[in-house]
């Protein structure tokens, strides 16, 4: 049997801050929008999965997302290039005031002789990792 990962999707607990933040990531990093309503978005790039950002059902809100819990750990998105690791950091991340995680971006050799990357976290501190090895 052939398969692939078609898609994923991550709910989040506000959408007023999450939509936005998703939004600028993933139209960063190439995607299209194919879905933009109240209720979620979507985004598509060739060759890749769908990722769905939807909102989470009130009456799990109080079930708080942490990486250290069964289930998603981080989301890891490889570019071509240690510069557009540095290029995205530099662009994104430092524009955005975002916070990095690990003191990255930075060279992780204990994975590859040339992993680098940075990592960061959305706004329901899901981890996000921008890579290169």
């Amino acid at each position: 049997m052939k398969s692939f990962l078609e898609h994923l999707s991550i709910n989040v607990s506000n959408p007023d801050k999450s939509f936005p933040f998703y939004k600028d990531l993933f139209m960063f990093l190439g995607y299209k929008i194919i879905k933009d309503k109240k209720d979620g978005i979507a985004f598509r790039k060739e060759g890749t999965p769908d990722f769905w950002i939807k909102i989470t059902e009130p009456q799990y809100t109080k079930n708080r997302f942490h990486r250290k819990n069964t289930g998603l750990n981080h989301l890891a998105f490889k570019v071509d290039s240690k510069e557009e690791v540095d290029d995205f950091f530099n662009k994104f991340i430092q524009a955005k005031n975002i916070k990095t995680l690990y003191a990255t971006p930075k060279a992780f050799s204990e994975y590859e002789s040339d992993y680098y990357a940075v990592f960061f976290e959305d706004p329901d501190r899901i981890k996000i990792e921008i890579l290169y090895y």
